[in-house]
């Protein structure tokens, strides 16, 4: 349980890994954002969409909810915070990542305490005040690759045109339908 809640968290919480500068995407490639702000990016996000290829993800997702995450700079001055808080099992949850800066702006490293696996995470697109798309990518358990897409939010409703503009997203990594899930709010936890 401990590792697949390090797995959950570490996809969630910004698509934690660092990326190459552009990222394969079947045949094609993407960027992270252009121009890059961290400034703008940093504070409260809502995660309030996934999609992913992993197992786990599949059997999970019926009992995942919207959690609260917000990226603050650590104290070393390179990496950032990103402290979620979310919905487990009835109770409250928080859970602190250390981000690493990747080899370009806009993409992270976060390396699990508990498997030693690596995580990228790239920040793909973002307006900064309304919506952002992520992607993670990674290996789980066995070394088993797996790919996750992210919607952020700055609030807990979003328009469906994001909706939209996620889904076609999540495609556009060859995730399906059966891999996208909407995640709805819970009654406590990020009020």
């Amino acid at each position: 349980m401990t590792a697949l809640r390090m797995l959950w968290m570490g996809l969630v919480l910004l698509g934690l890994l660092g990326f190459p500068q552009t990222l394969a995407q079947g045949e094609g490639h993407v960027s992270v954002q252009p121009n890059f702000q961290q400034g703008k990016f940093l504070g409260p996000w809502y995660v309030v969409a996934l999609a992913s290829n992993s197992t786990w993800f599949r059997d999970k997702r019926t009992g995942m909810f919207m959690c609260k995450s917000v990226l603050a700079p650590s104290t070393d001055g390179g990496s950032l915070n990103l402290t979620s808080i979310f919905l487990r099992r009835n109770q409250c949850e928080t859970k602190i990542m250390i981000l690493q800066p990747g080899k370009v702006p806009g993409q992270f490293n976060y390396r699990s305490p508990h498997s030693g696996n690596t995580q990228a995470i790239s920040v793909v697109e973002t307006n900064y005040n309304e919506y952002a798309l992520l992607l993670s990518t990674g290996t789980k358990g066995m070394g088993q690759p797996f790919r996750m897409t992210s919607l952020y939010s700055r609030t807990q409703t979003i328009k469906d045109e994001l909706k939209k503009k996620f889904t076609t997203f999540s495609h556009d990594y060859g995730l399906t339908e059966e891999d996208i899930v909407f995640l709805p709010q819970p009654d406590k936890c990020i009020k």
